[in-house]
């Protein structure tokens, strides 16, 4: 390699931002990879929901000014701006060489395992120079649980042991007609019930499946709880959150003598940080894996194919 091309190298490693070149490395040992451009882009859901939307800007903002010597996008999957497009097109106009595209999504289904994976395709189409890297969501992250223990003992810190013991949470999800993902929730579930001991933890789900949040606080209250905490498995605000908390006012009123809360959702919680960008930094060292040998979407995509050959 000559002087030019170490130069070039040297320049592409700095635009990484990584730790200085150890000065044992030959010039021709240097990996082309590790120094190009790299550009993280971070894929939110989306919501009808202005807050929401916000809170996830904020939450990206929050990442850049922890790594800020690092390249961040952000985009919305659907329902706002900007666009999963727009994402790689304002990647692409900071000429980069590498995307590495991270789902800021809780639990995958369609949209991790299908829908995500489609606007990738097309953008390798159109930026063939491009090297794009699918990340996993945030998934069953060992994480997670420490956070659902966080936000839950936010809400009941003046419980004495006793009054733990005797509560009940009810874990609530978006839902999904993935039964994988559904599955997952129930999952961590029971992790969330083995580490706080309260009485139960029961799940539901905001819609498309059940049971809904009225079934998980019945089911809560069968089993003679004293107090109803709701746990929002939720990363920030939206319609589906806010219309819970009028749900739960609700069933609040029906049911006076048992105290009902409602848990605060992740929103940019540091362990949340944490695990996103370990998600990232997974899919930079390329050992992002995603848990789809039970997944019904990529079994029928797998027979069509089969059966168009």
């Amino acid at each position: 390699m000559g002087d030019f091309c170490r130069v070039q190298a040297l320049f592409y490693y700095k635009e990484c931002f990584f730790h200085e070149m150890p000065s044992n490395v030959p010039p021709t040992k240097i990996h082309w990879r590790v120094y190009m451009k790299e550009i993280t882009l971070f894929i939110g859901h989306g919501s009808r929901d202005a807050d929401g939307n916000q809170e996830f800007l904020d939450f990206i903002e929050e990442i850049r000014r922890q790594k800020p010597k690092e390249h961040f996008e952000a985009c919305f999957l659907e329902l706002t701006t900007p666009t999963i497009r727009d994402g790689f097109a304002a990647c692409v106009q900071q000429d980069v060489q590498r995307i590495i595209v991270i789902p800021v999504i809780l639990l995958a289904a369609s949209h991790v395992k299908l829908e995500i994976p489609d606007f990738i395709d097309e953008a390798r189409r159109q930026y063939p120079h491009l090297e794009i890297v699918y990340g996993r969501n945030i998934g069953l992250h060992e994480q997670m649980i420490d956070l659902l223990e966080d936000r839950f003992y936010e809400r009941t810190s003046s419980f004495a042991s006793d009054d733990i013991r005797q509560t009940s949470i009810v874990l609530m999800g978006r839902g999904s007609s993935d039964p994988d993902a559904n599955g997952d929730l129930y999952k961590i579930a029971r992790l969330l019930w083995e580490r706080t001991g309260v009485l139960t933890v029961e799940v539901c789900f905001t819609g498309i499946t059940f049971p809904r949040l009225p079934e998980g606080i019945h089911r809560a209250l069968s089993w003679g709880t004293k107090r109803i905490v709701v746990v929002p498995y939720f990363l920030f605000t939206g319609v589906l959150i806010k219309r819970m908390q009028g749900i739960l006012q609700e069933l609040q009123v029906e049911n006076p003598t048992i105290p009902m809360l409602m848990a605060p959702y992740f929103g940019e919680h540091n362990r949340l940080v944490d695990i996103v960008l370990d998600r990232r930094e997974e899919a930079q060292r390329g050992q992002a894996f995603m848990n789809c040998d039970l997944c019904k979407y990529r079994k029928m995509r797998t027979y069509e194919e089969e059966e168009m050959r």
